[in-house]
């Protein structure tokens, strides 16, 4: 029978309470320890956003640890985009010719609870809240680990240790002080700020819930995602300076709500906090991580945020990092838990998809942002769909492929520019006969 690994996560959010369930499942000995406290306890802290889109990768996770029926009876299934042009007009493009195909909105906070539930359940699993990973030494394999309320350190010696702690990771952290380890931060000029639309006074919501809302305005955007309650949760994505609409411009602006009836003519009336929400709120920064691998030492390894923070702009990020999550267990199983071999294969796996998914959900802003209300991009996507329902087998959009398939992100990549330099060969080619049956015409009449 294969050895029990003892194996230490940092980081008990999304990506690492589902790790540990599944490695529990395999028999290993998981200790997960979180900086913050047990929100079973004290109640979701926010900080990120709070909505989150479910699509194909994370149901994939979801359903190795069992818990996917239970997440998908509180999520509202959204098929496609509702735009709200500046005249108040709207119109809805659907995310896939096949009805059935759609992203789900899910509450981070319920989702991350859910998570922790199942992980508690296994008793191969021990939860440590309040008791950050603070630092590694990565030659003994040992983690030092923190209480808040403690200035004594906790030394953890482990076959693994995986940081899971997010964006600004002290996993990682302690990678780029060993050395030799290449790290880059990134971040984009605009930040985010999220706003409410309440219940209607019936409980009702106050747009079409099976959509995502969008208020495309050039440099700028709004979106409005559903939650369970009937409300939905809006996000200004805005420069974080310049002239024009940006955070910095509206500093000194005393009617924000006449400023915002400007912009967003027909969901200010919907939004009766808009002022104490945007007064209050604060602003976040969206930034894009990338590293050069994803190892350290014979027995360390970063996943999700740690890893490869994304912009949330193709609503990859959690979907990203379950799936980082899947393909580690399954390195680990390949390798009959040779934790070395392991993470190595892991690292060279998915680091290329990391970088993919990143790529394309910055593009995906310009698309969000810019695109959506060109008629000429909105007759492409259509043709894209009509393409796709027609040749399933040889014409998949790059939104169905990400969203709607657990194909790598790296391999989507490859297919679209296979696909582009196939369209590209074929405009040529046309251009051409077109130019030989001119010559051949003029010649004729000549």
């Amino acid at each position: 029978m294969s050895r029990q690994l003892e194996i230490t996560i940092a980081g008990a959010g999304l990506a690492g309470s589902l790790l540990a369930s599944l490695l529990a499942d395999r028999g290993h000995r998981v200790r997960v320890f979180e900086r913050r406290p047990d929100p079973r306890r004290s109640g979701f802290l926010g900080g990120r956003s709070i909505n989150l889109a479910l699509s194909a990768r994370g149901l994939e996770a979801l359903e190795a640890i069992g818990i996917r029926d239970e997440v998908m009876q509180n999520a509202i299934p959204m098929q496609g985009r509702i735009m709200h042009d500046a005249n108040s007009q709207t119109s809805f493009h659907p995310y896939s010719a096949n009805p059935d195909e759609a992203i789900n909105s899910v509450s981070r906070g319920d989702l991350n609870i859910r998570l922790l539930d199942a992980a508690a359940s296994r008793p191969n699993v021990s939860l440590h809240f309040q008791e950050p990973v603070v630092d590694v030494d990565f030659a003994s394999g040992i983690a030092h680990v923190q209480h808040d309320h403690d200035e004594d350190l906790k030394h953890v010696k482990s076959d693994l240790i995986v940081g899971a702690d997010g964006a600004y990771s002290a996993v990682r952290g302690a990678m780029q002080s060993a050395g030799g380890f290449g790290f880059r931060q990134q971040y984009i000029s605009h930040g985010y700020k999220e706003l409410v639309i309440p219940p209607q006074p019936d409980g009702g919501f106050a747009l079409e819930k099976n959509a995502l809302h969008i208020w495309p305005r050039g440099a700028s955007m709004m979106i409005a995602l559903p939650n369970a309650d009937g409300s939905f949760t809006c996000t200004l994505f805005w420069p974080w300076e310049g002239p024009g609409t940006s955070f910095e411009s509206l500093e000194d602006v005393e009617d924000l709500v006449g400023y915002f009836r400007g912009i967003y003519p027909d969901a200010v009336d919907l939004m009766p906090t808009l002022e104490e929400d945007y007064r209050e709120n604060p602003i976040g920064h969206l930034v894009m991580i990338s590293c050069e691998r994803w190892t350290c030492g014979h027995s360390a390894v970063l996943l999700g945020d740690a890893a490869h923070a994304i912009v949330p702009f193709f609503g990859q990020g959690m979907n990203a990092a379950f799936q980082d999550c899947i393909v580690l267990d399954r390195h680990l199983e390949a390798a009959d838990r040779d934790v070395r071999t392991a993470i190595a294969a892991f690292s060279a796996e998915q680091k290329p998809n990391g970088d993919a998914i990143s790529q394309l959900s910055l593009e995906n802003f310009l698309v969000m942002r810019d695109k959506v209300s060109s008629p000429w991009f909105r007759f492409r996507e259509r043709l894209a769909k009509w393409l796709h329902l027609v040749l399933p087998r040889h014409v998949q959009p790059v939104y169905n492929l990400v969203s709607f398939s657990t194909t790598p992100y790296r391999d989507i990549v490859e297919k679209r520019a296979r696909h582009r330099r196939a369209m590209q060969a074929l405009v040529t080619a046309m251009l051409g006969l077109g130019a030989l049956a001119i010559a051949f015409l003029v010649g004729t009449f000549v």
